[in-house]
């Protein structure tokens, strides 16, 4: 009894040491998975996804994506140093593209390898909506959510032998690969809708940082869901929210995320 007790105080310890807090939501989620072996597989997805796309450089939609994402992680870095956690984006590789695609689609990989597709810009409009939507992308990445995932996976299939660290290289791989579909679109992955809430609530708080109007969010919001109307919904909002719900969270967000805009010298 007291071996099995001194188990379970060990298993407990260990699930304790793996949650992670948001420093700007402050939710806190369990990430057993090792955050370097993420990053290289990310980049690695990141690099042949973009070899079989139509890779956008030099144009003006390209040159925007490139300067609303540099923006909004300048203003993530900053913030995180001015609390102190600098180290959590240390091992960050940043990258902005622009996909030809006429999905209505954006997403970031662990670490900061961020995609967008140029279906989704007419929805976007200007900058404000292109904000919206790398603010909530770059701030799954930032939150943690790929390996949060991941640890949902490896609990589901391996359960305790995480927790006795049995786990191989190879299982832990397999189950990354299961999560982001090597060969296939990175945009498959499925986030859950807690998570879909903390970056809209994140990305609403990182565009204001980088002098991003957040009152852009409600009018973009409700041009996605206008543009998916009578067709199959897309992978964007597939496990979003519901509108009136993301609405009502957005205009309860709205009051703080104005006071870090003003603070970035947004116009009010």
């Amino acid at each position: 009894m007291k071996v099995t007790h001194l188990l379970g105080m060990g298993a407990f310890a260990l699930l304790v040491a793996a949650c992670t807090t948001n420093p700007i939501t402050g939710r806190s989620s369990l990430q057993l998975a090792n955050n370097s072996e993420i990053l290289t597989m990310s980049a690695q997805e990141y690099k042949t996804t973009l070899s079989k796309g139509k890779l956008i450089t030099g144009t003006a939609d390209a040159k925007r994506v490139v300067n609303v994402g540099n923006r909004i992680k300048n203003a993530a870095e900053r913030y995180y140093q001015s609390i102190g956690r600098s180290a959590d984006l240390a091992n960050y590789s940043w990258e902005f593209a622009l996909l030809q695609s006429n999905e209505l689609n954006a997403w970031c990989m662990p670490g900061g390898k961020v995609a967008v597709y140029t279906g989704i810009l007419p929805v976007t409009k200007d900058d404000n909506g292109l904000a919206v939507v790398m603010g909530h992308e770059v701030s799954h990445a930032l939150a943690g959510h790929g390996n949060e995932r991941i640890s949902q996976a490896m609990m589901a299939q391996y359960g305790g032998a995480i927790l006795g660290g049995a786990i191989s290289n190879a299982q832990w791989a397999s189950v990354f690969q299961k999560v982001y579909p090597i060969g296939s679109q990175v945009a498959l992955l499925k986030y859950g809708r807690g998570q879909e809430s903390e970056a809209d609530e994140m990305g609403l708080y990182l565009m204001s940082m980088a002098g991003y109007d957040p009152r852009a969010a409600i009018p973009f919001w409700n041009r996605m869901e206008a543009a998916s109307s009578g067709a199959r919904q897309p992978e964007f909002l597939s496990t979003h929210p519901s509108p009136d719900t993301r609405i009502s969270d957005i205009n309860k967000d709205l009051p703080k995320a104005l006071e870090y805009y003003k603070a970035a010298g947004g116009k009010m």
